[in-house]
C-alpha cells in the first residue's frame, strides 16, 4: 500500500511547558468555584476529554490503543503536578500515525473501488458512543462505509441540484483527505499543549479552559465583538468551526442566513478558491475568515440540523465592524385582534445586554440597553399600550448591571439575582426609590439560545410574578461566571476559570435548568442539541436559600389558564400545526444515528430533509440581493407574519390583558411589603 504522505517527525513539548502544567495544576483547585482537588476523578475526565477530542467519532484509534492509554487514566493529576505533559504528545503522535494509516486506506480504496448503491447497507453517522474498532479490519470496514457515504452524498446532491457540471467524486474526496492529513501533521507544539491542558481544564466544567498566547488573542477579539470580521463567536467542534453565537449588528446577523449551531467547513477569499478548513488549527481558520473592512469572504456551511454533513451551502459576507445602532433594542406598537376585540400592545426586541462601562449616563457616548428600552416604554405609555411583549429570543446575555437595570423597569424593589462565589452569597438589588417604567401586563419570549443575563431577567420577572414566560421548554441554562487569569510570563498563556454561579431570587440556579416557560411554544431550536445540559461535564443544577424578595404582581395565577387557551387555539391553527410538524421533523433529523447507503432510499431521504431544512432559512432564494437585504433589515424592526410563535405570544398577551381587566402593578410602600410572599 503506497503512503499518501511521508511520515513526519514526532511532536515534542518545549522545555518550559512543564512549568505551565504545574501552575495550571495549582490554580484550578484554588480558584474554580467547586474547589475540587486535582485528583483521580479529574484525571479520568481529562483522559476522556483528550482521547475523544482527537477521535470524537471513534474511527481512528483501535481498542488496543485505548488499552495502552488506560495506564494514564488515573495518573494525569500526578503528571500535571510533576510538570510532565508527555501524555498529551503521546496521544497526538499516535493519532497522527493511525490517521495516516486510515487515510492511506481511504485514498487507495477511492482509486480502485466500484461502488454498489443497490445493497441494503446502513452507515452510522453518530459514533460518539460506538465502541472503538477491535482490529484494523474493523476500522477499515467503517472507513469503507464512510467513503461510500461520501460518494453517495455527492452524487445525490448533484442530482438534487440538477447540476450539469462534470462530477469527479474521487478526485474531490481524495483532495480533501490529502489536505486533511497535511493539516493534522504540521508540527505545532503549542497547539498540542493547548489541547492537552484544555482537556484537563474542561474536566472541571466546559467553560473552564487553558488559552495559549495565540488563543488568548482570539478570546480578546471575541470579547471586543469583532471576532473574525463577520461577528461570530466560534468554537472547535468535530474538526469544524461551530457558530456558537452571532453578535447583534454583525455581518452575520444582518445577512441572516447563518444560524447559531451551523458549522464552517470551508473558507474562500473573494476571487480565490474554496479551501477545506476541516481539522485546521482554529487560529489558522480564523485568520482566513478575518480581513479588511469591506472585503468579501465566502463560507461553506453545514447547517446545524444536518448531522450527516450531506448538505452544504456557500454564503458570501462582506467583512465589517459591528454597528452599535444594529446592536440596540428595537420596539414598536402593535395592534392585536382576538375574538373581535383589538388591543394596542408594545413590542421590544433586545438582542443583547449592552452597556458602556467607562462612561456616565450624562455622557453623550454612554449607551445602556435599559435606558433604550425605557424610552420605548415611555412611548408605549403615551400611546396607551395595554401590555408588552419583551422578546429575549437569541439574547446571549452581556452586562450583569444592565440586567438589573432592565428588571428595575418593571419591578419596584428587591433583589434581582444572587451570586455565589468562594467568598459566599451576595445579591444585586434594585436601587431604592426606583420608579417603575411600565405597569401593565407583560410576557417574556425566550428560547434555547436565551442565556446568562437574559435568563436572569426572565427568571426574576417570573419569580416575582411580574411576567409570564413564553417560548421553548427552557432557556440555555448557563448559570456560571468565568474569570481570565494570566499564568505568569506571556508565553505561559492564561486560564479561563469558572469562579461563581448565578441563582434566582427563589434560590434555584439557572445552571442547566435555565428558566422554564409558563406557556410552551417551541421553536426549531427546541428540537436541536442546544443548551448547557448538552455539554460534557457541565456543572450540575443546585439550590441555595431564597433571597428576601417580594412578589410584585400575580402573573403566576394566570399561567395555567393562558397555557390551556393557547393549546386550544394552536390546535386549530393550520400555520401552528405545520410549525409543530416542522419542529418534530427537525428533531428527527438531528437525532438520526444511521443513514441508508441504498441510493433510491437515501435520495428520497435527502430530498425530504432538504425541503424541511429550507424552513430554517428565513430568506427567499428567488429574491435578488437588494430585496433580500431589505427583508433582513425589516426583520429586526417588525415581526414577520410567519413568526408563528410571536403571533401566538401576542394572542396570549391579549388573553392576559382581558383577565387583568385594566389592572396595573401597584406601587407599594417599601417597609410595609418587604419579605417573601
Amino acid at each position: 500500500m503506497s503512503s499518501v504522505l511521508a511520515a513526519s517527525a514526532a511532536v515534542a513539548p518545549r522545555n518550559y511547558y512543564g512549568k505551565i502544567a504545574q501552575r495550571l495544576g495549582d490554580s484550578l483547585p484554588k480558584y474554580h468555584v467547586l474547589q475540587q482537588a486535582l485528583n483521580d476523578e479529574i484525571s479520568q475526565r481529562a483522559w476522556t476529554n483528550l482521547v475523544t477530542f482527537y477521535d470524537y467519532d471513534h474511527s481512528v484509534f483501535l481498542q488496543s490503543d485505548l488499552d495502552r492509554f488506560a495506564a494514564h487514566e488515573k495518573t494525569l493529576d500526578d503528571e500535571i503536578r510533576a510538570g510532565d505533559v508527555s501524555f498529551g504528545y503521546d496521544v497526538y503522535n499516535l493519532y497522527v500515525r493511525r490517521l495516516r494509516e486510515r487515510v492511506d486506506f481511504a485514498t487507495n480504496l477511492l482509486a480502485k473501488a466500484e461502488w454498489d448503491f443497490s445493497t441494503n447497507e446502513t452507515y452510522r453517522i453518530r459514533r460518539k458512543d460506538a465502541p472503538w474498532p477491535e482490529t484494523v479490519a474493523d476500522a477499515e470496514e467503517h472507513w469503507r462505509k464512510r467513503l461510500k457515504n461520501e460518494v453517495l452524498i455527492r452524487k445525490a446532491n448533484h442530482e438534487l441540484d440538477k447540476s450539469t457540471n462534470a462530477l469527479d467524486v474521487v478526485t474531490d474526496i481524495t483532495k480533501n483527505y490529502r489536505q486533511y492529513m497535511t493539516v493534522l501533521t504540521e508540527p505545532d507544539e503549542e497547539a498540542v499543549l493547548q489541547h492537552y491542558l484544555s482537556a484537563v481544564c474542561r474536566a472541571y466544567d466546559p467553560h473552564t479552559d487553558y488559552m495559549s498566547p495565540a488563543s488568548k488573542e482570539d478570546f480578546d477579539m471575541e470579547m471586543s465583538l469583532t471576532l473574525c470580521g463577520i461577528g461570530a463567536v466560534l468554537s472547535a467542534d468535530e474538526g469544524a468551526l461551530k457558530i456558537v453565537e452571532i453578535m447583534p449588528g454583525s455581518p452575520c446577523e444582518r445577512d441572516g442566513r447563518i444560524k447559531e449551531g451551523d458549522k464552517i467547513v470551508g473558507v474562500q477569499q473573494d476571487g480565490g478558491v474554496m479551501e477545506d478548513v476541516m481539522w485546521q488549527p482554529m487560529k489558522k481558520t480564523i485568520t482566513k475568515i478575518r480581513g479588511k473592512k469591506g472585503t468579501k469572504v465566502i463560507l461553506e456551511i453545514v447547517p446545524r440540523s444536518d448531522p450527516s454533513g450531506a448538505t452544504k451551502k456557500r454564503i458570501d459576507l462582506v467583512r465589517d465592524e459591528i454597528k452599535l445602532e444594529d446592536q440596540a433594542a428595537t420596539g414598536h406598537v402593535e395592534r392585536v385582534s382576538l375574538a373581535g376585540v383589538t388591543n394596542k400592545v408594545g413590542y421590544v426586541y433586545l438582542p443583547g445586554f449592552y452597556g458602556t462601562m467607562d462612561k456616565r449616563p450624562n455622557d453623550p457616548e454612554f449607551r445602556s440597553c435599559a435606558m433604550d428600552v425605557a424610552k420605548y416604554l415611555a412611548d408605549f405609555n403615551a400611546q396607551g399600550a395595554e401590555g408588552l411583549v419583551l422578546d429575549l429570543r437569541g439574547d446571549g446575555g452581556g452586562s450583569l448591571a444592565e440586567a438589573v437595570r432592565l428588571s428595575a423597569l418593571f419591578v419596584q424593589f428587591g433583589p434581582v439575582v444572587q451570586i455565589r462565589d468562594l467568598r459566599g452569597v451576595g445579591c444585586l438589588p434594585i436601587p431604592p426609590g426606583n420608579p417603575v417604567a411600565f405597569k401593565k401586563p407583560m410576557v417574556v419570549l425566550t428560547d434555547r439560545a436565551s442565556a446568562s443575563a437574559s435568563e436572569i431577567v426572565a427568571g426574576h420577572l417570573q419569580d416575582t410574578g411580574r411576567a409570564v414566560v413564553i417560548g421553548d421548554s427552557r432557556t440555555h441554562g448557563k448559570g456560571t461566571v468565568q474569570t481570565v487569569m494570566g499564568m505568569g510570563p506571556e508565553k505561559y498563556g492564561s486560564i479561563k476559570v469558572t469562579t461563581a454561579r448565578f441563582y434566582r431570587v427563589n434560590g434555584r440556579s439557572t445552571q442547566v435548568e435555565g428558566v422554564a416557560a409558563d406557556v410552551h411554544l417551541p421553536s426549531l431550536l427546541d428540537s436541536l442539541d442546544i443548551g448547557e445540559d448538552k455539554l460534557t461535564y457541565a456543572l450540575p443544577f443546585s439550590k441555595i436559600n431564597p433571597a428576601d424578595y417580594a412578589l410584585s404582581w400575580d402573573m403566576h395565577r394566570y399561567a395555567k389558564a393562558l397555557a390551556e387557551r393557547s393549546s386550544v387555539r394552536t390546535a386549530d391553527d393550520p400555520k401552528f400545526k405545520k410549525h409543530l410538524a416542522n419542529v418534530a421533523g427537525m428533531k428527527e433529523i438531528s437525532e438520526r444515528k444511521d443513514v441508508s447507503l441504498e441510493y433510491g432510499a437515501r435520495l428520497a431521504q435527502m430530498k425530504a430533509d432538504r425541503e424541511l431544512r429550507e424552513l430554517d432559512d428565513e430568506e427567499n432564494e428567488d429574491d435578488d440581493e437588494e430585496t433580500a437585504a431589505k427583508k433582513r433589515r425589516r426583520k429586526r424592526n417588525a415581526p414577520k407574519e410567519n413568526d408563528v410563535v410571536l403571533q401566538e405570544a401576542y394572542r396570549i398577551l391579549a388573553d392576559l390583558i382581558r383577565m387583568k381587566a385594566g389592572d396595573e402593578v401597584l406601587i407599594r410602600d417599601l417597609p410595609s411589603f418587604w419579605g417573601i410572599y
